[in-house]
């Protein structure tokens, strides 16, 4: 074996004083059957998790808040589901002057739940209705309906679990999807990137107005249509409204 040399008997202690070999030494004596290896790479794991959730105080501006999100790619229901931390403008200087202009509450508050949704998702998360009900003290109802709200009056679909997970998608989510595939010309693809849906729902909503549309240009009723495809009632008189007002008239 070989002497370690009067330096590292001198110095290899003072390590110790660090974050890192602090967690370890930890994990090594209060859990005994975590070996140094392991004990490291979890030591490494809850650094991660500490340096993400404590942003240094300057990288905040003034009116932002720290929120630990729904990770975007893992569902609210899963077991294994994983958080993001993102940084919200809870409260801006184009909020102040919107006060200033008069502007109705209503309306700055709708623009104030898009714009912490949309920051969420470009940092990785996503929030849902709760979430935004917690941060402003409002309910879920009256948040859910000034985004809904916001998505008519902007023509968008804004991204939160309902359409991201496919958790109870509205028809207004399937009305911009269809008029974006049948008005625009747009692919799936394009289309599930401009209403923050995945490609998975977006294929589901166009495949199955499709097979709506030829049954219906075949003068099939709704009872017919329901038989044949499947597809319930509510949700075929869902999509005979949507091409009502896009097929029809082209």
């Amino acid at each position: 074996m070989l002497q370690q040399s009067d330096h590292v008997k001198r110095y290899r202690s003072a390590h110790d004083r660090y974050l890192k070999p602090t967690i370890i030494n930890f994990l090594v004596r209060e859990l005994r059957y975590l070996g140094p290896v392991t004990a490291a790479n979890v030591a490494d794991e809850l650094i991660r998790i500490f340096d993400e959730n404590s942003p240094k105080k300057n990288n905040l501006k003034h009116g932002q808040m720290l929120w630990n999100a729904l990770d975007k790619n893992t569902r609210g229901d899963s077991p294994k589901r994983k958080y993001k931390a993102v940084v919200l403008s809870v409260v801006t200087d184009e909020d102040v002057a919107l006060f200033e202009q008069g502007k109705p509450i209503r309306q700055i508050r709708k623009q104030v739940i898009a714009r912490l949704m949309r920051e969420a998702y470009e940092q990785g998360g996503i929030l849902s209705t709760r979430d935004v009900g917690l941060i402003l003290v409002m309910s879920d109802g009256a948040i859910s309906l000034a985004r809904v709200e916001y998505e008519k009056e902007a023509q968008v679909v804004l991204p939160h679990p309902g359409v991201l997970h496919d958790m109870g998608s509205t028809i207004t989510h399937k009305q911009i999807i269809i008029k974006k595939y049948v008005v625009e010309k747009k692919t799936s693809n394009i289309i599930a990137l401009e209403t923050n849906h995945s490609q998975r729902a977006v294929d589901h909503y166009i495949r199955d107005f499709n097979r709506v549309k030829i049954l219906l240009e075949d003068n099939k009723d709704p009872e017919f249509i329901h038989l044949a495809t499947q597809i319930s009632k509510p949700t075929i008189k869902q999509y005979q409204a949507i091409y009502n007002q896009y097929v029809k008239e082209l």
